[in-house]
């Protein structure tokens, strides 16, 4: 397995980044996810931050090396995290929960599987055509797929979300897969930073164009300008599978001399120096809280 991998995120216009990503892989498998912590709720870089740490760690437990059912992963990691979430907004004595939405892409066997949940987005881009994109939860969308069957009427904020991570009900989780991958493939994951200001067209037409460490850039470039000193946080991460004619093999990830039990990540995911077999959801629970004191404690020194 190969892949190139691009990513950034900037906090435009406002006071804190409350977005994360990040990605894992073993030999034979790869984890890509982005979660966006919700405005108007308690602790959103906290939320964002447990929803991906949850994932990684089930990640680094059931991949060996390899998912047997990577959309049930996907589901049940991302189901994992809400309940993360709620656990913790209990044991803070929390008033409201902290919510995210999510959205992960997990590559193995040649095949890429996603699945989202709230309006961070996945976009597929092969050769100069758009061949995916994620449906937001949110009422604009529904009312789109609707097509004017339902009118939801004036009463609603069409770009509302219906379901988050969370949220006081299960969340809605839509996952798609397996969609075979060709050499050259690029899969972007962005939050509504990015797409909310630059249309698909422009997003599809970059991915195209220009290699991954060129659009990606670009990309958030225009969204901070378009949006001004309004900019939300704007997030991306890009993958490149395989390789294109005029691919540069020396920014390649080669997972193809990891051992069967290597697994490497940028989202902090191990327990204690604990095997991933023994871990638990009581155990998954408090590595994060344990990460989240330090990274509190770390911003707490910076001036």
């Amino acid at each position: 397995m190969r892949f190139s991998v691009y990513q950034v995120s900037r906090k435009g216009g406002r006071e804190k980044n409350e977005d994360r990503m990040g990605y894992c892989y073993t030999r034979d498998s790869g984890l890509f996810a982005l979660a966006d912590g919700m405005g108007g709720h308690p602790e959103g870089e906290v939320a964002s931050q447990v929803a991906l740490q949850t994932m990684a760690a089930l990640f680094q437990r059931d991949a060996k090396p390899m998912l047997k059912d990577p959309v049930r992963f996907l589901h049940d990691a991302i189901i994992a995290g809400h309940h993360q979430l709620l656990r913790y907004a209990t044991e803070k004595a929390l008033i409201d929960t902290p919510r995210t939405t999510v959205v992960a892409c997990v590559m193995q066997n040649g095949a890429a599987y996603w699945a989202h949940c709230g309006d961070s987005r996945l976009y597929l881009v092969r050769g100069d055509k758009l061949i995916a994109r994620t449906r937001d939860h949110s009422y604009s969308e529904l009312q789109e797929t609707l097509n004017g069957v339902v009118p939801l009427g004036e009463k609603f904020n069409r770009n509302v979300l219906f379901t988050c991570l969370g949220s006081p009900g299960k969340p809605v989780v839509d996952t798609v897969g397996p969609m075979l991958m060709q050499s050259g493939d690029r899969v972007m994951l962005c939050s509504d930073g990015l797409w909310s200001s630059v249309p698909d067209t422009v997003i599809a037409e970059q991915l195209a164009t220009r290699p991954i460490s060129d659009s990606v850039p670009e990309l958030v470039e225009q969204a901070l300008r378009r949006a001004g000193s309004k900019s939300d946080n704007v997030t991306v991460l890009a993958v490149e599978w395989e390789s294109s004619e005029d691919y540069d093999s020396t920014k390649a990830i080669s997972t193809q001399t990891l051992g069967e039990e290597v697994f490497a990540s940028t989202i902090q995911a191990s327990v204690l120096g604990q095997e991933p077999d023994d871990l638990d959801e009581a155990e998954i629970e408090r590595s994060i809280r344990e990460i989240n004191e330090a990274i509190k404690r770390s911003s707490q020194k910076k001036p």
